[in-house]
């Protein structure tokens, strides 16, 4: 739902990308004007960083939607886009920031977000044993539920395995069409071996808190999910497609490489294996509300927003260099210094979303509808999102 692909982590992408994180005229009038002219450029270096996902390493399409803070003194230039490419193959429509796309893992956020409110209502706590509320769910092979706390499972740190790490799994399109309920995933994820480190992403730890929710409060958690941030939000493009497996709206198609290297439509896909961890259906500029809305406080007291943000370092492999996983987030370094936090997602149907924001306040949201397959795409992709967040951007780096 969001690790590099296993062609892309085989090949050691930490060796590849890590050097991608280390690494106006005055109004001629005399009532003052918003610095309109200032802010708003061609934005090339993101134009030329989009076109190259395209052009370069064959992505069907891309689309950047960046997101600025009001300017103090009147509107500014403070929403972009730059796109490159097709939405959908049969019809030639271009690639555009507007069209809904399924989120993958961003979902984690959101799922991460409505249990940290539970902790606010003492409804939950952080450091209970999943066992206390799902007694004998984790029992099995070696795994104890009374030793695997709520934090633990939102920080990938429950020493869980993934069910998506499943054999089967290596053949993803064979399951396109079926249902799966989250503790049938769950009971599968226990059968196979233990991870061999502290930090280890997994889909199932989320299809864990998902049944928290549900224990706790009653309902689905798909449906406390929307009644806490969905609605309040406004966010009317984003839903939750249940068994569903077409888009509803105006949608990108999503594309994939079949065993054969044919390119693939990969739209039509059953996400019920993704559940609260990955189901989501959402748009760039909806994806960027959420988390505008999460970072500010809208959404959590300061106390459950310090403990989402407090990270432990993630497996480049699995991610990329320089990242660190709080509770539903993802922290990585800026090459023009501070960080981003957000979350990426990627289903095997063929769409990556991603959104975060950035120290002064700029949100970044990326829409691809075919995975990257290779560690130059990966690193493109990187490239991408550090552009988008650093261009006309003065550097923040200081001397070690």
């Amino acid at each position: 739902m969001l690790s590099l692909p296993p062609t892309v982590r085989r090949a050691g992408v930490a060796a590849v990308v890590a050097g991608l994180v280390l690494s106006a005229a005055p109004a001629a009038f005399p009532r003052p004007r918003p610095p309109a002219a200032a802010h708003c450029g061609d934005h090339r270096q993101l134009q030329q960083a989009v076109r190259t996902l395209v052009a370069h390493d064959g992505i069907v399409g891309a689309a950047v939607l960046v997101t600025d803070p009001a300017h103090p003194d009147g509107p500014s230039c403070t929403r972009w886009t730059q796109t490159s490419g097709t939405a959908d193959l049969r019809t030639k429509r271009p690639m555009n920031a507007t069209d809904r796309l399924r989120a993958g893992s961003v979902t984690k956020t959101f799922t991460a977000t409505v249990v940290l409110q539970l902790v606010a209502e003492h409804r939950l706590s952080l450091d209970a044993p999943v066992d206390r509320h799902l007694p004998g769910l984790i029992r099995s092979h070696g795994h104890d539920g009374r030793r695997i706390t709520v934090r633990q499972l939102l920080q990938h740190t429950s020493g869980l395995p993934d069910h998506l790490d499943a054999p089967e799994w290596d053949h993803p399109e064979r399951m396109r069409r079926r249902h799966f309920e989250p503790r049938e995933l769950v009971a599968r994820a226990l059968e196979l071996p233990r991870p061999q480190s502290s930090w280890h992403y997994a889909t199932t730890n989320y299809l864990i808190a998902g049944l928290l929710i549900r224990e706790v409060t009653g309902n689905a958690p798909e449906a406390e999910i929307t009644r806490r941030i969905l609605r309040p939000l406004g966010l009317r493009d984003t839903y939750w497609p249940g068994d569903d497996i077409r888009l509803r709206g105006k949608h990108s198609r999503s594309y994939f490489a079949d065993q054969d290297g044919r390119r693939v439509d990969g739209t039509a896909w059953n996400m019920t294996f993704g559940g609260v961890g990955g189901a989501l259906v959402s748009t760039p500029a909806d994806l960027a509300r959420f988390a505008h809305a999460l970072l500010s406080g809208r959404l959590l007291p300061p106390a459950q927003l310090a403990a989402m943000r407090q990270t432990v370092a993630a497996d480049p492999d699995r991610i990329w260099p320089g990242a660190r996983y709080g509770l539903g987030l993802i922290s990585t370094p800026l090459r023009c210094g501070g960080a981003w936090w957000g979350h990426a997602g990627t289903v095997p149907g063929g769409h990556r979303a991603f959104t975060a924001v950035g120290p002064d306040g700029r949100s970044v949201s990326v829409a691809l509808n075919q995975v990257p397959s290779t560690l130059q795409a990966e690193q493109n992709f990187l490239d991408v999102v550090q552009t988008a967040f650093c261009e006309d951007r003065p550097s923040r780096r200081t001397s070690s």
